[in-house]
């Protein structure tokens, strides 16, 4: 009598299996009706509800290949086709793509820089990428989609200028062959396009933001054809001499070597000549204390590593009459001056790249996508000024009159006297550190602490 219940369960299972075909043929039928209205349709909406169906029908058509029948009429499971969670028989490579350039702006301080090859998280660039898969605009890593990204700004600085390029899924199956990007065209693929900006800014951390898109050639590359970038580096004037660094600031106009300005990284940099193609202070309209907002704006085709940060960092010195202007002269000047005067970069947080300028592209975002991106920035201005207005109202609270019986033991803090720059102890010079990679060796060959007379 016990083996009565599993006689019945055995003979029930082939008229269910038989149920479960059938309906499994059905949603290949309403499969392959979807499949056809897909390739024929350029609307979002319908294209992302065929994809949630040709997931769950997918999933059925592996569920019922993977169950067998074996000679016992007994239902087992095929070992080689374990279903992964989250799988997918549908795949981005089955939509078509187009070449896009994207502008990004974003809050620096709290990401270990732009790039995501260092393994330190958060970077802007993984936090885009995020978003990228889960919007399901790319698929595979950055070779298989040729993404290029045209600054590499360090850890703390911001942008509201940043361009990356790469291939995103798209609406209009014209424009991924052919990859143009004209002005008579692009205005009709507005209406037809997946809203880029819109799309991204949904998922991205408060922080970044997506400003703008526009197509782009294939043979485009966000690094390469660039023809300039643009810096600012926000400052309070104090007691700053701005005419003295004005007159220092245009003596870097032009082509010079700035391997003295920068980082250097001997192993990959070996031309170390940069073209500058203006630079200018101006003042800002912020004012806090009395004191006024500066900011220094130096355009140019291209910058080594931290250079602009080693660049303002002279410029305090000569700003606070610490150095002169024509110190610029000597730094410049690589044979008389062939190793870098150790000496801190100015700060991270004030620098913002602030323009990369190309040549046909045309960024644009719809008016509902820039209304949504205008009340973000609004809001955060507002969340910032709240911010400062919170430190003011503590710095109230410190010119309440203090207790007159309490002994005054404030005590000055020492200055640290300045040392010249043409005094200082210098770094390795270009040809020392080729050595050094080339030999091998972990010691330094000669002093390159002595300082120049």
């Amino acid at each position: 009598m016990e083996n009565v219940p599993n006689s019945e369960f055995v003979d029930e299972l082939p008229s269910q299996l038989e149920s479960l075909r059938k309906r499994v043929l059905e949603l290949e039928t309403e499969n392959a009706k979807f499949s056809a209205l897909l390739s024929n349709c350029r609307c979002r909406k319908m294209e992302e509800s065929s994809s949630a169906h040709d997931l769950d029908s997918g999933h059925l058509v592996k569920v019922t290949e993977n169950l067998k029948l074996d000679g016992n009429d007994v239902m087992t499971v095929n070992p080689s086709k374990q279903i992964l969670p989250g799988s997918s028989t549908k795949t981005l490579h089955h939509f078509p793509k187009r070449y896009v350039a994207l502008k990004v702006m974003y809050f620096g301080q709290r990401f270990y820089g732009f790039a995501s090859e260092a393994q330190m998280d958060p970077t802007i660039e993984s936090e885009i990428f995020k978003a990228l898969h889960k919007t399901r605009l790319v698929s595979g890593d950055k070779k298989e989609f040729q993404y290029s990204r045209c600054g590499r700004t360090d850890k703390g600085v911001s942008s509201v200028g940043q361009v990356i390029s790469l291939f995103l899924r798209t609406n209009c199956k014209e424009t991924a062959v052919s990859n143009g990007y004209s002005g008579e065209h692009f205005a009709k693929e507005l209406c037809e396009e997946i809203d880029y900006v819109k799309m991204l800014n949904r998922v991205l951390p408060e922080d970044i933001r997506i400003i703008g898109w526009s197509p782009a050639p294939t043979d485009f590359s966000a690094r390469f054809s660039c023809l300039s970038r643009q810096y600012k580096y926000f400052f309070w004037r104090e007691n700053l001499n701005i005419t003295a660094m004005e007159i220092a600031g245009k003596k870097f106009i032009g082509e010079h070597d700035f391997r003295n300005f920068c980082k250097m990284d001997a192993a990959n940099v070996h031309n170390y000549k940069r073209h500058i193609t203006s630079f200018e202070i101006l003042p800002c309209d912020e004012r806090f204390l009395g004191d006024q907002l500066w900011v220094v704006q130096i355009k140019g085709s291209a910058f080594l590593w931290h250079q602009i940060r080693c660049m303002v960092a002279v410029l305090f010195f000569i700003g606070q009459g610490l150095e002169s202007p024509n110190v610029i002269d000597v730094l410049v000047d690589i044979e008389r001056t062939p190793r870098k005067p150790q000496y801190k970069m100015a700060p991270e947080i004030p620098l913002v790249l602030q323009s990369c300028e190309f040549e046909g592209l045309k960024f644009s975002c719809s008016s509902e996508a820039r209304q949504a991106l205008q009340a973000h920035l609004e809001k955060e201005c507002r969340s910032y000024k709240l911010h400062a207005a919170i430190f003011h109202e503590a710095l109230q609270c410190l010119c309440i009159k203090t207790d007159e019986s309490w002994p005054n033991r404030i005590t000055k803090k020492k200055e640290s006297s300045h040392i010249p720059l043409m005094l200082r102890a210098t770094e390795p010079s270009y040809e020392e550190r080729c050595t050094k990679l080339t030999t091998g060796s972990g010691r330094r060959k000669g002093n390159y602490g002595a300082p120049h007379a």
